[in-house]
């Protein structure tokens, strides 16, 4: 069932990215697995996939040693200060940076490690109370500030659209998310590119890779639904 998912969605991202006039492969797919065994992780990286994002760092750590070194880990879910240093010279690219406090963290503990590490500024676009990130008026400052920390690369923007019945709905946000970063990068800011725009998950991906998504997240769609202890 995994395998048949994982290149269902690999190829609606595809067809997706091709038909928005981009290349087929624009677009990275990164397979959500919290809660889900190695197992079944397993069986998606058999059928070709190499982005696995989690959650939380306890999972993340578990089943870092039990499956391939070529593996990329994504840390996509909210990051607590005093975890980043288990997960610093593990992961290849933070994606829920989402204050100056836990960016300071990461680039101590990157320092520390010797290691460059890749991180998403998250945007709470929608403004939802719910939701962790910083608001659109926030993200040029914060930039500036965590574009100067050592041990950083501020590689793009991440945001988790509103949970909606039609994906249609959240093209708005998507929309906007595109638009700031084409004016964070006119800024021209040391150390900041913004190759990424990791957005889109299992309800929406179609529309967010329609609207220069770089990443989408999907778990659901590939994993089938979670089971939560």
């Amino acid at each position: 069932m995994v395998r048949e998912q994982y290149l269902e969605v690999k190829q609606a991202v595809t067809c997706a990215c091709e038909q928005s006039g981009r290349n087929g492969e624009a677009c990275t797919l990164i397979a959500v697995s919290k809660t889900k065994p190695v197992e079944m992780l397993k069986e998606a990286y058999d059928a070709g996939c190499r982005d696995f994002g989690e959650n939380k760092v306890q999972e993340l750590l578990d089943k870092y040693d039990k499956l391939p070194s070529d593996i990329r880990w994504h840390m996509i879910g909210h990051l607590q200060t005093n975890k980043v240093k288990y997960i610093v010279d593990k992961v290849a690219l933070i994606h829920s940076v989402d204050s100056l406090k836990l960016a300071h963290e990461i680039s101590r503990q990157a320092v520390k490690k010797n290691v460059i590490v890749p991180i998403l500024l998250e945007v709470n676009i929608a403004e939802e109370a719910s939701k962790y990130g910083f608001k659109a008026c926030e993200v040029m400052e914060a930039v500036a500030k965590i574009a100067v920390l050592p041990g950083i690369l501020v590689k793009g923007l991440m945001a988790i659209a509103p949970f909606v019945e039609n994906s249609e709905e959240n093209r708005i946000y998507f929309q906007q998310m595109r638009q700031l970063s084409v004016d964070i990068l006119r800024k021209n800011i040391d150390n900041v590119s913004m190759d990424i725009l990791s957005m889109g998950m299992t309800g929406d991906y179609l529309v967010a890779v329609s609207e220069g998504a770089t990443h989408v997240r999907v778990g659901s769609g590939i994993f089938g639904n979670r089971i939560y202890k």
